[in-house]
C-alpha cells in the first residue's frame, strides 16, 4: 500500500482528503511496527547490558532496526518536501482560478498545510527518537520548525476542535515531552488545546464528534499520564 499512495502522492495532482489520509495510514503503519520492534529491542539491550552481559547480537539487530526507520523516514520525508508541500505552496494559476470558480473552500488549503506539516513534524520526531548526537539534533529542530508552522496556521486558520489541529497539538506536546524533555511546555501546549476545544465544543459536528472525543480523550490521558512518567498517547 505503501508503494501504491506513494506512486499517486508524487503524481502532477494533489491529493484527494481520502488519498491524503491512506498516504498517512500507510506510512504510519509501516513506521509503528519498527518503532515498537526498536523500543522492545533497546530495552533488552538496555537490561542485558545491566547484567553486564554481551549485547553485539541485540545490538546487531537494533542497527538493522534503525536503519528500516531511517528509510521509512527518508522516504516520506522526501514525498512531503519535494511533492506534497510545494503542490501547496505554489499553486498554479490555473488551479487557483479554478478554485475560485468553483467556490472552494479556504480552509480546505490550510487543513492540508497542516496535516502536511504535522506529518513532517512526526517523522523528523521519529528520527530524533533513536539518532544520537549532530543527527539528533539536526532531526529535532527540523521537527520543531515543522510543526511550529504547522501550529501557528492551524491556530489561525483552523477551529479549536478540528481534528487536525488538535491532533497536531496531541504530537506536539509528545515532542517537548519526549525530544526536548520539557514535561512543562508539553503540558501547557495539551492542556491550552484541550480548553480552547471545550470552549467551542458547540462548533462540533456529528461528523467528527468521534475523532473529537477521541484525541480529547488521549489529550487528557497524557497529562494525566505526565505526572507519572509514563509513556504518553500519540494520534
Amino acid at each position: 500500500m505503501v508503494e501504491y499512495m506513494k506512486e499517486i502522492a508524487t503524481g502532477d495532482q494533489e491529493l484527494s482528503v481520502e488519498e491524503r489520509n491512506l498516504l498517512s495510514v500507510a506510512y504510519k503503519n509501516v513506521i509503528g511496527a519498527h518503532r515498537a520492534w526498536w523500543r522492545v529491542v533497546s530495552s533488552c539491550e538496555q537490561k542485558e547490558e545491566q547484567k553486564g552481559k554481551e549485547t553485539k547480537i541485540i545490538d546487531d539487530f537494533r542497527q538493522k532496526i534503525e536503519a528500516g526507520l531511517q528509510d521509512i523516514c527518508h522516504d516520506i520525508l522526501n514525498v512531503l518536501e519535494k511533492h506534497l508541500i510545494p503542490k501547496l505552496e505554489k499553486p498554479s494559476a490555473e488551479a487557483t482560478e479554478a478554485a475560485a470558480k468553483d467556490g472552494a473552500d479556504p480552509s480546505e488549503l490550510s487543513e492540508s498545510i497542516v496535516f502536511y506539516y504535522k506529518m513532517k513534524g512526526d517523522y523528523y520526531r521519529y528520527l530524533a527518537e533513536f539518532t544520537t548526537d549532530d543527527k539528533r539534533k539536526e532531526a529535532a529542530e527540523k521537527s520543531l520548525q515543522a510543526y511550529q508552522f504547522a501550529s501557528d496556521e492551524a491556530t489561525s486558520k483552523l477551529p479549536p476542535t478540528h481534528h487536525i489541529r488538535l491532533g497536531l497539538a496531541l504530537n506536539f506536546s509528545v515532542f517537548y515531552y519526549e525530544i526536548l524533555n520539557s514535561p512543562e511546555r508539553a503540558c501547557q501546549l495539551a492542556k491550552q488545546a484541550f480548553d480552547d476545544a471545550i470552549a467551542d465544543i458547540d462548533s462540533i459536528t456529528e461528523e467528527r464528534s468521534k475523532d473529537y472525543a477521541l484525541i480529547m480523550q488521549l489529550l487528557r490521558d497524557n497529562l494525566t499520564l505526565w505526572t507519572n512518567n509514563d509513556e504518553p498517547e500519540q494520534a
